[in-house]
């Protein structure tokens, strides 16, 4: 399977199953915005419980925080990103007046139709709206390109109200919007995407230690969930191409079919932050740790996940072609069988009830009730349309980690059989234990 090939059996699966779909697809659809359907919100919600509960419960002295979207303008200023530092080069092709970043082109001419490209120019990555009932200069505000600046602005608010011992960390999950030239590649860049970032903020003698603690974290935290660690690298962003607040960035790759990608980067940011926001709010933001010491401005050290890509890349390595029927009898006759390995926190819907014959009324039946005692406690599915081989099948390809299928031996011996979907064990389970049984393999 060619690498562009499995980046559109990836998309097709999304759309076929419910997990990703175009924006605004009946009006022809709306570029480089998606909409997650039933089973993709599920799991990117899982992705986040995921990672706030690494950084909420997990680990020491992190708080949560949900600033607005929409922030003053001032902000903007002070953060930067009004400047030219906050902004991409935009050419034009002089014939099909297309546009494109120019650090996605590999030669000078237009990739659409190889006409002349005009000289590049800055363009701000800013979304900009309106505040009020006129569109004025006075009423110009932006949509946030980033979730860390409101938690600067919370910095001294969540210092005073939690008493957290310091060092300590604010995590944050939510929308951010940049206007990108040349959005691309499904839903990696996008102009609405989404966030989960950790601010830490300690004494500046420390960033360098807890900086190379979060990059240790953060890599664990994709192995935990099933990324294969060949699929993962880290690169070491060189003095001369960080961000204007970075003193040191490190970015995480994944493999993609499309090349090695950022899907999470770690950033010791200095005080760069804390510091301007001081100067240009007026406001005091250093902090004090007691009398034996000044007050300072402490040190941040950033882990910013796309949650977006996260989930696709999630969704890339857990992808597989198994062999029809997934056993050693195959027959090359037989289609591929497409199979989710999601690891079972993240797997949308953790388990599929399935009577064995749907005409018999007294399987459906038991069934239903085996369905209705579960659904309290799992994300879950009941499917009885079709043979028992093509129910496995469609739970496989959306990464449902258990199918429970009710028989006849079921109505005399109360128990059911349970089957994996990435070993295909079966193992006869009593419906009693049943809830016990399934905790224990999910959680």
């Amino acid at each position: 399977m060619s690498e562009q090939n499995l980046m559109e059996k990836i998309i097709s699966l999304c759309k076929r199953r419910g997990f990703i779909f175009q924006s605004s697809e009946i009006y022809g659809g709306f570029s480089s915005c998606y909409d997650y359907g039933s089973l993709g919100v599920e799991l990117k919600n899982n992705i986040k419980q995921e990672w706030w509960k690494e950084m909420t419960r997990f680990q020491e002295n992190i708080v949560g925080l949900d600033s607005a979207i929409i922030m003053s303008p001032k902000i903007w200023e002070a953060s930067g990103h009004l400047t030219a530092g906050f902004a991409d080069e935009l050419v034009e092709c002089k014939k099909c007046h297309h546009r494109f970043r120019k650090d996605f082109l590999e030669k000078d001419k237009c990739p659409d139709c190889g006409g002349e490209l005009t000289a590049p120019r800055k363009f701000n990555l800013m979304m900009k709206t309106f505040v009020g009932p006129v569109e004025d200069n006075a009423s110009v505000a932006y949509l946030r390109a980033e979730t860390c600046q409101g938690i600067y602005m919370n910095f001294m608010n969540v210092a005073q109200t939690m008493r957290l011992k310091f060092p300590f960390g604010i995590a944050q999950i939510g929308k951010a919007f940049r206007n990108e030239i040349t959005p691309k590649d499904f839903i990696y860049r996008t102009r609405e995407f989404e966030q989960m970032e950790m601010q830490w903020f300690c004494l500046p003698k420390d960033a360098e230690k807890f900086f190379d603690y979060w990059l240790g974290q953060r890599l664990n935290w994709y192995y935990k969930l099933g990324i294969k660690k060949e699929n993962l690298k880290i690169y070491e962003v060189p003095k001369n191409e960080l961000a204007h607040y970075a003193k040191r960035a490190v970015d995480i790759l994944y493999k993609f079919s499309f090349g090695w990608k950022e899907i999470e980067g770690v950033h010791n940011r200095g005080d760069w932050d804390l510091s301007n926001h001081s100067k240009h709010s007026g406001q005091n933001l250093k902090y004090s740790l007691g009398q034996e010491q000044e007050p300072f401005y402490p040190h941040i050290i950033e882990t910013s996940v796309g949650a977006d890509r996260s989930l696709f890349a999630f969704l890339c390595d857990a992808y597989e072609e198994a062999l029809g029927g997934r056993t050693e009898t195959f027959e090359s006759t037989k289609e591929k069988e497409i199979v989710l390995h999601l690891d079972k926190k993240l797997s949308p819907i953790k388990i599929a009830v399935l009577p064995l014959i749907k005409n018999k009324p007294e399987l459906i039946k038991k069934a239903r009730e085996v369905h209705q005692t579960l659904k309290p406690y799992f994300a879950i599915q009941y499917d009885e349309a079709g043979a028992i081989g093509r129910r496995y099948r469609r739970q496989d390809e959306i990464g449902t980690p258990f199918c429970l299928t009710i028989d006849f031996e079921t109505l005399e011996k109360n128990d059911l059989t349970v089957r994996d979907r990435d070993t295909m064990k079966q193992e006869r389970i009593k419906i009693d234990d049943l809830i016990d049984f399934l905790f224990s393999k999910i959680i």
